[in-house]
């Protein structure tokens, strides 16, 4: 399979790009963001073109993609204002108090990756790999030393992943009480010099 990645998503698959967002991390986002139309519906509306790459086949299908964080914004974050407009004031408003909670800061010294996905039947076809050297590569255009994600406890999976291609862990995030919320324990940050 010829795999291309690209910067933002391809035309007329936003909707697919929110499934693959969804399948990759509603395991941990169901109990906030669930139920699943919403959740959809929300990350349709909130995902940004400007901060993704897309792993696309020979015919402009998409088959994975890596979003990431500046300081201008991340790829799935949205506002208040989104959250409230997809879930209503209260439901929107404790959905935000609960996500802000979990999430870090943006790193300015490192380039920070915010989920990567690949479809689920098309995995351990290199996809996963193409995403992240593709993020190397932004991370070293856009000037940064090194790429830096946080993956939780329970995805081995994906921590084995990112091991491979040279990723190294410095530090163990408990998240303590909100372990219940979310069905993990910790965040694992890891990180991966860039050659500039």
């Amino acid at each position: 399979m010829r795999i291309e990645v690209r910067q933002g998503l391809p035309p007329g698959q936003r909707r697919l790009a929110a499934e693959l967002y969804w399948q990759a991390f509603g395991g941990k986002l169901d109990r906030v963001m669930g139920p699943e139309p919403r959740a959809l519906a929300f990350l349709e509306r909130v995902m940004r073109a400007d901060h993704v790459l897309a792993a696309v086949d020979a015919e402009g299908r998409l088959l994975g993609l890596a979003g990431f964080k500046t300081p201008a914004g991340g790829f799935a974050g949205g506002t208040c204002a989104d959250m409230r407009a997809v879930y209503g004031v209260w439901g929107g408003t404790w959905r935000v108090l609960m996500l802000r909670a979990l999430q870090g800061d943006v790193d300015n010294e490192r380039f920070l990756l915010d989920g990567i996905c690949v479809a689920r039947d098309l995995r351990s076809r290199g996809i996963g790999s193409a995403l992240l050297e593709g993020i190397c590569a932004e991370a070293v255009r856009r000037g940064y030393p090194a790429v830096r994600l946080d993956v939780i406890d329970t995805n081995w999976r994906a921590r084995a992943l990112y091991e491979r291609q040279g990723f190294i862990a410095i530090r163990n995030h408990r998240i303590g009480l909100l372990r219940y919320l979310f069905g993990f324990n910790a965040a694992i940050t890891i990180v991966r010099p860039v050659v500039r």
